[in-house]
Formats: structure tokens, C-alpha cells, sequence
């Protein structure tokens, strides 16, 4: 970091500027830092900082107000900063970790925040930490805690890779554990006792034999899917087991609530002790909203649905109809050779700054 961060340099630039600054979660204060320097004494926008969350405001009184929110943090580096340009069959890629999650959709927006002064409508910019972690350590669920008028609005978009077009809502999420319980006993007198590990079969086969819907939401088909992520079982190599568990993963779609989702777990694992451990609940794709079809219009391209969770839920969650919108393949999310598109880049900034300019 010899030279400040320059919002006058290209959305590519600040890109490859704020990649080059480690942040994983947990250690965003040098970036925040950075980000918070290059934004102070703008005189359209008025900033606040809670922690290494930034929130840039403009206050000209317009009759509709957005909020347009990403992520900081990343998840740790292997070997892939500092970026690199490179190309796949002649087109224009940056590399490294965080060019997809999400450090392009950040630099796109943090371009935009400097240069528009006189927006269409009112915005929020919002800049948080510890999205990649726990909800509780993450930004925006301390910021609506300290801050909560700060999320005012009529529109939200979310900077998360969706390959430069309109993602609607979000899947919700359930972790689960199935339980069994056995008997322990000596393995050289196995009779003796009951296997808790032998007991989780039948989990394993509703799990191989389910099949996940695919439910439309207001026009866009979100996929579901329910399956075990981990087992975990066992005392010592002598000892039959007394406790066995599986964890299960269900995404389901934004039409089930938390607590029909809940019931539809029990209900395929009925006979056997399920424990909600992390919930969230998705969000409606929000596009009926005529804010939302005036964007889908000046940005281009056909609405898709988002399959992962994100933070749009939790402006659903407040009634603000939101959406996810930024440079980048999910696909390649969190994966050793994250890379980036330049074009994806660049249209993603020319549609933020069409919509905003023009309404």
C-alpha cells in the first residue's frame, strides 16, 4: 500500500488496489482504513464507520432512496494475491482471491460513490467485514443493531457475484444434526453393547433416495437440495460407539418460512432426533416492485434466481424488495483460481451508473 487508494482510477484498478490488501476475515481493518481515507471530504457524502463497516450516504432529498451494499472480507488466501492479469481464450481476466467474492462488486461500487453527486435517486453505501463468518461477527448484523435507520430504502442491491446479471432473492438455509444413540460396550464383545455408527444407515439411505424440488418463486425456479456435509461418530478403535451425527445441509426455496422448513426436515428424518443448529431464511426475488423492473430494465439481460444465501435476506427480512448484482462467476467463489472478467467489470459498472444516473 505505498500509494493511497485512487477512486479516479478505473473500476479494474480499484479492483486489483483492494485485492492486493489482505482481508481476510477478521483482518479488514487495513483496508477499511484505505477505503475510509479515499472517501473522507467528499462533500456529497456523508460517512460513518462502525468498526470496519463503512456507510457513505447522500442526503439531496430525492423521492426514492437504494441501498447498494458489499462485502470486504474474503476467505483466507492460498497463494493467490497479489492479482495477476491474465487470458482465457483472448478475453481479459484479473486473478487472486477476491476478484469474484466479491472485491470487484466493491470497487465497482466504491468508483461510483465517489464520482456520482448527483444521483436519480438518494443512496446508501454500504461497505461491511465479516461476511464469510458467523453471523453474529458479521457487519451488517452489527450495524442494524447500532445503526438501524441506516437501512432505510426502497430498493437494496447486493454486489455478490452473479456474472453481471440480475440474481432475484436467495435460497434459505438450515444446518441440521440427525442423531442416534447407542449402547457402549468392548468391541471384542460387541453383543454387549449397541452401535450408534451401524444405526445412522437408514439416515444415510432417505438422504441418497431424496429428491429435491424445484419450486418457482414469482417467475424464477429456485433448486433445493438436502444433504450430509459431515459424520462424526466414534469414542476409541476398541469401543463400540453410544453417539453418532450427521450433519445435514438443506437449501430450500424463499416460498418455505424457517419453520416449514424445519417441519419438512423432521418430518424426512422422523424416528431419529433432529436439532436445528443455524437457520436463515431466504428472500422473495422482490422484481415485482416497480423500482426493481425500472433496474432489471436499465441494466439488461433475463433475471436469474440466487441458489446460495446472501445478505439480500436481510433487507427482505425488512420489506426491502433486493437483489444481487455483480461481476464475477460464483462458481469460481472461494475457488484457488479465482478469477475475474474484466468485461463483467466494466458492464457492471456502465449498468449501476446508467440506472442511477437516469432512474
Amino acid at each position: 500500500m505505498a500509494e493511497p487508494l485512487d477512486l479516479t482510477a478505473s473500476a479494474l484498478d480499484i479492483t486489483r488496489w483492494i485485492c492486493d490488501v489482505p482481508s481476510v476475515s477478521g483482518e479488514e481493518e487495513a483496508l477499511a482504513d484505505a477505503m475510509y481515507a479515499a472517501l473522507t471530504g467528499m462533500p456529497h457524502l456523508e460517512l460513518y464507520r462502525e468498526g470496519n463497516t463503512i456507510v457513505a450516504r447522500t442526503g439531496l432529498g430525492r423521492a426514492q432512496r437504494v441501498v447498494i451494499a458489499g462485502h470486504i472480507d474474503t476467505v483466507p488466501i492460498n497463494g493467490n494475491v497479489p492479482t495477476r492479469d491474465i487470458e482465457i481464450d483472448g478475453e481479459p481476466y484479473l486473478w487472486g482471491r477476491g476478484t469474484v467474492d466479491m472485491k470487484a462488486g466493491t470497487a465497482v461500487q466504491l468508483k461510483l460513490a465517489a464520482e456520482l453527486r448527483e444521483p436519480a435517486v438518494d443512496i446508501t453505501w454500504i461497505w461491511y467485514d465479516n461476511e464469510e463468518v458467523d453471523a453474529e461477527r458479521n457487519g451488517l448484523t452489527r450495524l442494524s443493531r447500532a445503526r438501524p435507520e441506516l437501512f432505510a430504502g426502497d430498493f437494496a442491491i447486493l454486489g455478490e457475484p452473479s456474472n453481471g446479471t440480475v440474481e432475484g432473492g436467495c435460497n434459505g438455509y438450515l444446518r441440521v444434526l440427525v442423531r442416534t444413540h447407542g449402547v457402549r460396550s468392548h468391541s471384542a464383545r460387541s453383543w454387549i453393547g449397541e452401535n450408534a455408527i451401524h444405526r445412522l444407515a437408514p439416515v444415510l439411505e432417505r438422504l441418497a433416495n431424496y429428491t429435491a424440488r424445484e419450486v418457482e418463486v414469482e417467475g424464477l425456479v429456485y433448486r433445493e437440495g438436502l444433504n450430509a456435509v459431515r459424520i462424526s461418530g466414534g469414542v476409541a478403535s476398541n469401543v463400540i460407539p453410544d453417539l453418532c451425527e450427521v450433519e445435514v445441509n438443506y437449501r430450500f426455496a424463499p416460498s418455505r418460512t424457517v419453520e416449514e422448513a424445519t417441519a419438512h426436515v423432521r418430518e424426512v428424518f422422523a424416528g431419529f432426533e433432529a436439532v436445528v443448529i443455524d437457520a436463515a431464511a431466504g428472500a422473495r426475488p422482490g422484481l415485482d416492485a416497480p423500482i426493481a423492473q425500472r433496474f432489471v430494465a436499465a441494466v439488461g439481460g433475463v433475471p436469474q434466481p440466487k441458489y446460495g444465501w446472501t445478505d439480500v435476506a436481510r433487507f427482505s427480512a425488512m420489506g426491502i424488495p433486493a437483489v444481487n448484482y455483480g461481476p464475477g462467476d460464483p462458481h469460481l467463489a472461494h475457488h484457488d483460481e479465482e478469477r475475474v472478467s474484466v468485461a463483467q467489470i466494466n458492464g457492471v459498472e456502465r449498468g449501476l451508473r446508467s440506472w442511477l444516473t437516469h432512474g
